[in-house]
C-alpha cells in the first residue's frame, strides 16, 4: 500500500469522514448498493436493471422526457416569476413587456408554452404506452394510480396558466372551464365561487391561479413524481409484454 494510499485510509478513519459519508467505498454489489441508497440524488435510481427494459421500444423513454420538460418548465417558470406580476392591468403588461421589451422574452415564454403543451402530448403517450405494456396490472396497479394523479396535475397546471397572461383568450377559456365546473352536482358552485374567490373573474381568480399554478400544483407534482420513481424500482422496472408472455406459458 502507497503512502497516498495510507493517508486516505487514515482519513477514512476520522470522525469528520465518518461524519459526511458514513460508509467505505463502493467495491462489491453490497457497498455499491448501500452508496446508491444512501445518497439523496441517486436512491431513486436501481443497482441493477434487465437488459429488456433498457431497449428503446420498452419505454421509449417517455417518462424521462416528460419529466425533463417538468424541469424545463420549472425554470422557465421560475425566470418568468422575475418580470411577472399577479395584478390587473400589470399581468397583461408584463407579457406584453416579455414579447417588446425584454431581451429573449419572447424565447423564454415561447419555450414556457411549448414545454407545457409538450407535457400534455407525452404525458398521454406515456400512459398509452404503459397500458398498452400492461404497467396498471399487479402488482402496479398502485403506480399506475400515482400515473393517473400526475397527469391530471399536468392538466391542472396546463389549465392554470391559462389565466395568467389577462389576455382575451385567457379571460374566456377560465370563463367556460369555470362555468363547466358549476354544472357539477352539489359540489359545483363552491368549487366555482373557490377557484375565482367570488362569483366573477377579477384579481382574486388572478391570484389564486398563480398560487396554484407555481406553488401548490407543482409541489403536489413533485411528491407524486417521487413516488411514481421509486414505485418504478420496488415494482420491477416497466412491464414488458414478453415478461407476461412467458409467464403465461410457465
Amino acid at each position: 500500500m502507497t503512502s497516498w494510499e495510507n493517508t486516505i485510509e487514515r482519513l477514512r478513519r476520522t470522525p469528520v469522514w465518518q461524519s459526511l459519508f458514513r460508509r467505505g467505498p463502493a467495491r462489491t454489489n453490497r457497498t455499491r448498493s448501500v452508496a446508491v441508497f444512501g445518497n439523496i440524488f441517486l436512491h431513486l435510481l436501481p443497482v441493477k436493471v434487465r437488459d429488456a427494459s433498457l431497449r428503446v421500444r420498452a419505454t421509449y423513454y417517455l417518462g424521462s422526457i416528460t419529466f425533463f420538460l417538468f424541469v424545463i418548465l420549472t425554470v422557465t417558470g421560475v425566470l418568468l416569476m422575475l418580470y411577472y406580476h399577479p395584478a390587473v392591468p400589470e399581468a397583461y403588461q408584463d407579457m406584453k413587456d416579455l414579447r417588446f421589451v425584454v431581451s429573449s422574452g419572447v424565447f423564454l415564454r415561447n419555450l414556457h408554452r411549448l414545454a407545457a403543451q409538450a407535457m400534455v402530448v407525452f404525458v398521454f403517450w406515456h400512459m398509452f404506452h404503459v397500458f398498452y405494456r400492461g404497467g396498471y396490472k399487479p402488482p402496479r396497479q398502485f403506480n399506475w394510480v400515482v400515473g393517473v394523479g400526475l397527469l391530471l396535475l399536468t392538466l391542472f397546471l396546463s389549465y392554470t396558466g391559462y389565466l395568467l397572461p389577462w389576455d382575451q383568450l385567457a379571460f374566456w377559456a377560465i370563463t367556460v372551464g369555470t362555468n363547466i365546473i358549476s354544472y357539477v352536482p352539489i359540489l359545483g358552485q363552491p368549487m366555482r365561487f373557490l377557484l375565482l374567490g367570488g362569483h366573477g373573474i377579477g384579481e382574486n381568480a388572478l391570484l389564486r391561479f398563480y398560487v396554484l399554478h407555481i406553488v401548490i400544483l407543482p409541489l403536489f407534482a413533485i411528491i407524486l413524481i417521487a413516488v411514481h420513481f421509486w414505485r418504478v424500482q420496488k415494482d420491477g422496472g416497466i412491464t414488458l409484454r414478453e415478461e407476461h408472455g412467458r409467464k403465461e406459458k410457465d
